[in-house]
């Protein structure tokens, strides 16, 4: 079914997304590891990909970065975000806000995001 390109939606969790949809979704702790991995198999021949995830880390940091920092699951993949602050559709240039969590304020969204937001 996956490999075959039957797949309409996948739905992941991230650790990181960039602005350009890539999505790093592993690591293993202590130790830089390059190349692929993880949901490999989940997003590749997928036609839509849809990541939900925490906007940011335990220390408040972005997980919605300009570019992935840890190994990639994917490169240009995403295309959704859905955070505990919002929804974000990754399209050219950036990513564009669809909504926002209740409660959360559009300068709250940008200050907890790295990447770029578009109109």
């Amino acid at each position: 079914m996956l490999r075959g390109g039957h797949i309409g939606l996948s739905i992941l969790g991230a650790m990181e997304v960039s602005e350009t949809g890539d999505i790093a979704n592993w690591m293993v702790p202590g130790k830089l590891v390059k190349g692929m991995g993880g949901a490999m198999d989940l997003v590749a021949g997928v036609k839509r990909i849809v990541v939900v995830m925490e906007h940011t880390n335990k220390a408040g940091e972005s997980k919605v970065l300009q570019e992935c920092t840890l190994p990639l699951t994917g490169k240009g993949v995403v295309d959704r975000i859905i955070s505990n602050l919002g929804v974000l559709d990754v399209v050219p240039g950036g990513l564009r806000v669809v909504d926002l969590a209740p409660g959360v304020a559009m300068d709250q969204m940008r200050a907890a995001t790295q990447a770029t937001l578009v109109n």
